[in-house]
């Protein structure tokens, strides 16, 4: 069973271990969003702005993010980011439980959620979201 926490307060105890695993695989993105936290830059406050982790028998095996589009001007829009899931978790469904959270409550709030989908296109494609051109993220999703 997949348990989703929203971080409101402080990182969980455990964080830093799941940042480690996304260090070692060479992804710096778990990372950004600790320093982003711990500095004070990003709190997730509110406006479909979201961090949450998931958690499975007890263990921290997740985590993903929404907050507002950085490059869209003229509506508001979310995008989905910082999601990993632990090695030892993956193809059990957590990426998938924590993406589903994020899109129900960013589509109560924006009409548009927007990815970067990198190598994992066929992921954001079956969420929903569809491939675009010619902007600064390559998925979106349209309520």
């Amino acid at each position: 069973m997949i348990q989703l926490v929203r971080i409101i307060d402080e990182l969980p105890d455990d964080f830093e271990r799941l940042e480690a695993e996304a260090t070692a695989e060479g992804h710096r993105h778990i990372e950004g969003l600790s320093q982003d936290w711990n500095s004070g830059t990003q709190r997730f406050a509110g406006d479909g702005e979201a961090l949450l982790v998931a958690y499975q028998a007890g263990e921290l095996v997740g985590v993903g993010t929404s907050t507002l589009e950085p490059t869209e001007r003229h509506a508001q829009a979310l995008r989905i980011r910082h999601l990993f899931v632990s090695p030892g978790a993956r193809r059990g469904g957590v990426a998938r439980t924590i993406v589903a959270a994020l899109i129900q409550e960013g589509l109560d709030n924006a009409a548009l959620i927007t990815v970067h989908a990198g190598a994992f296109d066929a992921f954001w494609n079956a969420q929903g979201f569809q491939p675009v051109a010619g902007q600064a993220w390559s998925h979106e999703l349209r309520r």
